[in-house]
């Protein structure tokens, strides 16, 4: 795939319906803070292009736990790495998604929420067993023009109607509920402050800086969803040139959707602002809150007939894009990282239908997980999905972080940081989802010292008690040898030697040892990048001598570099500027 189909699919990927109900919603109950969370990406995206895929690349890998298997050898992490990926799939993507897109159809049409979601579903699963990954990449293509042409309208309307940018800082203030007489209810006083309190803050700014990059790290660098547009691509070069597009492209969100979500609250109070159970039920049939009906009233009461038709085609680009793109790629983990291993004679016929059955399971269980998307987090959709992040993805993040740029670390402290990280997650995830945290006026049961700590500082101090275990526990074991790690890590991303693979099985005959995987030398001439072997593909490798890695315009390199740095230019005048 060339540059422009995978920086598309990269930000429509990433652009699901969750993000137009979640970010409006979270915007309008506390200002643009959320907006933090779209910006941290546009320099986590520019360290996939030059750092992570160059390693994913050479090393010639399908999915991030084939990655995890070459770089440690044995099967139990790439396992583990395989289901854990899976359970956030079901927990932060597809429940979210259908959610936030059956809230969408319930305002527009009237519809159970149920209802709303098998629709969504039957269209959605429908679309992606009949294609495959390049199909999904040209249509993102299609509905990432289609997400900003329309969701630009909608943000034109909603803050014409409040005065534009100016008005909204005067009146957002003022947007009280009726009979408003605590706190609860309040538009925040640092609404429009993009850095908060560490304390009182309710997204502090040492948890936005660093927890969010943990956090983002590890959506943007190690998940399969993003990472298998980016080994889709035609070279080294055009991923990176795809990644720069997605990074002006997350520029957007913060203007498309969080200020709209602000301007429906001084627009809506009485409904989007409502702060009493018994209120918020009657307005959108939620006790814990109305936030999240903020952008469909935007679009059901603000634009005409037809505007109302595109505004919905916009809404359900974005999920039908970012639901596919999670299906194919759980089908991908699902067959290679764990079904192949239970049956490894299975064709690959029957490695597609497994692909195809587990979608619909997984389809089944993110519907089970719909009363605690709707319930958590005080009802605001886009907190729920990080706070879920913060608890179980620090741990990943820090084993592919040591495991790129440290080569003493090994098999078994990846292993036990693995499993510690995720013992220290579950034991603040699931006090706070069984007790609650609690909403304004109505505190949660979950004692302080447990549910006490933001979730984002959470998040920074999980992933370096990880990286602790990691190292301590790989130096009570001999270091991984030189020759399984050529082009593994970061220190010998430009090694010529040869490689034995630490994950390859032995040869059929009987015979010892392990098979050797034929590894390309760089070609020379400069700006030459070698790209590994089979990185769409499984099973190759291990003996197949790989396609000659395409030659790189060093003019064309040039031109996305510099790109690169106009892009953290204009990423760090935008913190600056909100701060």
């Amino acid at each position: 795939m060339a540059w422009g189909p995978v920086g598309a699919s990269l930000f429509a990927s990433n652009i699901g319906s969750g993000h137009f109900v979640g970010l409006a919603g979270t915007g309008a109950a506390g200002g643009i803070a959320v907006g933090g969370f779209e910006w941290s990406g546009m320099f986590i995206v520019l360290l996939l292009g030059w750092v992570f895929v160059p390693i994913y690349l050479r090393a010639g890998v399908p999915t991030m736990p084939a990655y995890l298997g070459k770089r440690f050898g044995g099967a139990r992490i790439r396992l583990y790495l395989a289901l854990l990926s899976l359970g956030l799939y079901v927990s932060t993507k597809i429940a979210v998604d259908m959610y936030s897109g059956a809230i969408f159809i319930r305002e527009a049409l009237g519809w159970d929420l149920y209802a709303a979601v098998g629709a969504l579903l039957a269209v959605t699963a429908l679309y992606t067993v009949t294609g495959g990954l390049a199909a999904l990449m040209y249509a993102d293509l299609v509905q990432t023009l289609i997400i900003v042409v329309g969701a630009s309208v909608l943000a034109g309307y909603a803050l014409g109607a409040v005065g534009g940018y100016e008005g909204l800082v005067e009146r957002y203030p003022l947007a009280l509920p009726p009979n408003v007489t605590g706190p609860c209810g309040r538009p925040r006083p640092d609404a429009f402050h993009l850095l908060r309190h560490p304390s009182t803050g309710d997204l502090p700014w040492p948890g936005l800086l660093l927890g969010l990059g943990v956090i983002s790290a590890w959506y943007w660098c190690t998940d399969q969803v993003i990472v298998q547009r980016c080994l889709a691509g035609r070279s080294l070069t055009h991923v990176r040139a795809g990644c720069v597009v997605c990074g002006y492209l997350k520029v957007l969100p913060m203007f498309l959707m969080v200020l709209p979500g602000m301007a429906a609250r001084v627009l809506f109070p009485e409904v989007v602002g409502c702060a009493d159970p018994q209120g918020c039920r009657r307005a959108c049939g939620s006790p814990v809150g109305c936030s999240n009906v903020a952008y469909p009233r935007l679009v059901l009461t603000l634009l005409p007939p037809g505007l109302r038709g595109l505004m919905l085609a916009v809404v359900l680009a974005a999920l039908m894009s970012s639901l596919a793109s999670i299906f194919a790629s759980s089908g991908a983990l699902f067959t290679l990282d764990v079904y192949q291993r239970l049956r490894p004679r299975a064709g690959p016929r029957h490695l597609l239908m497994a692909g195809r059955l587990w979608i619909m399971a997984m389809v089944g269980l993110s519907l089970a997980w719909l009363p605690v998307v709707e319930a958590a987090r005080g009802g605001q959709l886009f907190d729920y999905i990080q706070a879920i992040a913060s608890y179980l993805a620090p741990p990943v993040a820090a084993v592919f972080f040591l495991a790129i740029f440290v080569p003493r670390v090994n098999e078994p402290g990846a292993f036990w940081g693995l499993l510690g990280g995720l013992g220290l997650g579950l034991a603040r995830l699931v006090p706070e989802f069984a007790l609650g945290t609690g909403t304004c006026g109505s505190p949660g049961r979950c004692p302080s010292f447990v549910c006490g700590l933001h979730y984002l500082h959470f998040a920074a101090l999980l992933f370096l008690a990880t990286g602790l275990i990691v190292i301590v526990v790989s130096l009570c074991y001999p270091p991984i040898p030189r020759q399984h790690l050529h082009r593994l890590v970061f220190s010998l991303r430009h090694s010529r030697e040869p490689r034995i693979d630490l994950d390859q099985q032995p040869p059929k005959d009987g015979a010892g040892g392990v098979q050797l995987q034929h590894v390309e030398a760089e070609p020379a001439g400069q700006g030459v990048e070698p790209v590994g072997q089979g990185a769409g593909q499984p099973g190759t490798g291990g003996g197949a001598e790989p396609p000659a890695p395409p030659l790189e315009d060093p003019v064309w390199s040039r031109v996305v570099d510099v790109n690169a740095l106009i892009l953290m230019a204009v990423a760090v005048f935008l913190w600056g500027y909100f701060a």
